[in-house]
């Protein structure tokens, strides 16, 4: 998920930089969906805890510029919860602002929706869902987790799974854009555990 603090959501549709083609209507064949998953170790409160701040994601997640929430319901329950938030995308050479729906289900998933089409996407999704290692089965096979790692220490590690999905307005921008795309999910999930060590500290595998 990216974010910016820089375009007022009234002009969404100002915010694109260099250059522009007419749009496109794309299919649901044209929505390119990308997915990461790793073993962290840390636990899913820990995890979720730094996912779900998303003001802070101008600090470490790739291609960021700033976040701003324009509102949120009670956190304060421990149930699920939503957040509108104004966001940025920033790479290559394009810059796009929107607003997305962010919605938070403590310690396993945080959603971000656009809310509408922008000058360069039509759709735009990323989640993450975050689940503790001892009940997860992946493809149906049993996850594997390093030999060192003891029964104890397992209740610590938690599977986190990025997802992105979008579509571009313009066949070009997607047939131009696809291989640098097809690394944001790696990315993202870098930057998420890299973050996750700055915060808690780095934890042996």
């Amino acid at each position: 998920m990216w974010a910016s603090l820089r375009c007022p959501a009234t002009a969404l549709r100002l915010c694109r930089t260099f250059f522009s083609f007419p749009p496109f209507s794309p299919s649901q064949a044209d929505v390119q969906k990308y997915s990461e998953r790793k073993v962290l170790p840390y636990t899913a409160r820990q995890l979720f805890d730094v996912v779900a701040n998303v003001s802070l994601y101008p600090k470490f997640i790739p291609f960021c510029t700033g976040c701003r929430v324009l509102s949120s319901s009670d956190q304060a329950s421990g149930r699920p919860y939503s957040m509108e938030v104004e966001l940025t995308a920033g790479f290559l050479s394009f810059e796009e602002c929107y607003v997305s729906e962010v919605t938070c289900v403590p310690f396993r998933s945080v959603q971000a929706i656009a809310k509408s089409s922008t000058p360069l996407f039509t759709s735009l999704s990323t989640t993450w869902n975050i689940q503790p290692t001892p009940s997860i089965h992946v493809e149906g096979n049993p996850l594997r987790v390093s030999q060192s790692v003891s029964e104890e220490s397992m209740s610590n590690h938690t599977l986190v799974t990025f997802d992105l999905a979008y579509a571009f307005s313009n066949p070009v921008h997607a047939a131009v854009s696809s291989a640098f795309f097809s690394q944001v999910s790696k990315q993202m999930v870098n930057a998420f555990e890299k973050r996750c060590a700055e915060v808690y500290g780095s934890q042996k595998q």
